[in-house]
């Protein structure tokens, strides 16, 4: 945020508080990344050559930003399953349509098949409907119990969250066992 007095930008509180927690965090990594660098124990690592203890910062900061990309792509996925289209997914990170399909290709579910599940002597069709949850299911156990496929507590996020579902359906109605 800039004030008219000056051009510095000034960190939100949140940023402020982010950057005393990862910092935090990244204190012991660092020593660990530094004793294994050098073998010297990690409660040394201040005491170092600066260059040394600055390299080994800068690695812990690469740990660091290998685990957030992972954790980001995690949650884009996510959003992307749950519906979020990429110019959703570019707006939440700042970036345009193209660059959030570029960074997260495999995010947003282009198209939703049907599919069958077979199990415990049973059968599913797990479905995109559309509705608030979008993926539904519908199915005959084992057992002759058949589910209703416009029951509201049908319909979920996923297609792996529907398909958890109407295995444990058919589990429930194997029949005989």
């Amino acid at each position: 945020m800039q004030t008219p007095e000056t051009s510095e930008v000034k960190p939100e509180p949140e940023r402020v508080e982010l950057a005393k927690a990862l910092l935090d965090a990244l204190d012991p990594l660092a020593a660990s990344v530094h004793a294994r660098a050098t073998g010297l124990p990690p409660d040394r690592m201040w005491a170092a050559d600066p260059v040394d203890v600055s390299l080994s910062v800068l690695g812990a900061w690469k740990v660091v930003d290998e685990e957030v990309k992972r954790l980001t792509a995690i949650a884009a996925r996510t959003a992307g399953a749950y519906g979020a289209s990429y110019e959703r997914l570019g707006a939440a990170w700042g970036i345009t349509r193209q660059g959030a399909r570029k960074k997260w290709p495999d995010a947003v579910v282009g198209k939703r098949e049907a599919s069958t599940l077979d199990l415990f002597g049973g059968r599913a069709e797990l479905s995109w409907e559309g509705t608030p949850g979008g993926w539904c299911w519908k199915g005959r156990g084992a057992d002759g119990t058949r589910s209703e496929a416009g029951e509201a507590e049908r319909s979920f996020a996923t297609k792996e969250e529907a398909a958890a579902h109407a295995g444990a359906f058919l589990k429930e109605h194997a029949g005989e066992r």
